[in-house]
């Protein structure tokens, strides 16, 4: 099932409010990220598939998130270096969110998209295609430079 996100607010790393109208146009993978996880190195990857798609209209947009195991605790700013200096991390982040149990967004909506229900750890990613439908979802364990992701990457930006 896929769900439209155009229209869902989310507050931006400096606390602005915006709708995901903002990124029409463009094939987005959102992620629920922490710092403090086993899961932390799809850092890397992550931003090797924002280097690789890019200029092709493709974001990553990353949801710092202390659901799970207390394993991102830390204050924005923070997370911000620890992303850039430790992974070369320069992908969009914004505020903290919940996404699991009285989530916020964009957890909310996302987590209406097969299979449903919340979150169920850190680094889980969702695709979303050029006219704001959040089309596909990847567990944690499916590391973002996988052919699954890729090639669903590839797919929507063609």
């Amino acid at each position: 099932m896929s769900v439209n996100i155009s229209k869902v607010a989310v507050f931006s790393f400096d606390n602005e409010k915006i709708t995901f109208d903002h990124f029409k146009g463009n094939v987005l993978l959102i992620v629920n990220v922490a710092s403090k996880c086993g899961f932390t190195k799809q850092y890397k990857a992550l931003q090797n598939l924002q280097d690789k798609y890019g200029s092709k209209g493709f974001k990553v947009l990353g949801f710092p998130c202390n659901d799970f195991g207390n394993q991102e605790p830390g204050e924005l700013e923070e997370i911000k270096k620890f992303c850039s200096l430790s992974y070369g991390a320069s992908f969009q982040l914004f505020q903290k969110v919940h996404a699991k149990g009285q989530t916020t967004e964009p957890f909310t909506t996302l987590n209406q998209v097969s299979p449903t229900g919340d979150v169920e750890w850190n680094f889980e990613k969702f695709l979303v295609n050029k006219e704001g439908e959040a089309i596909a979802r990847f567990k944690s364990s499916i590391e973002p430079e996988s052919f699954e992701i890729t090639s669903a990457i590839e797919g929507l930006l063609n």
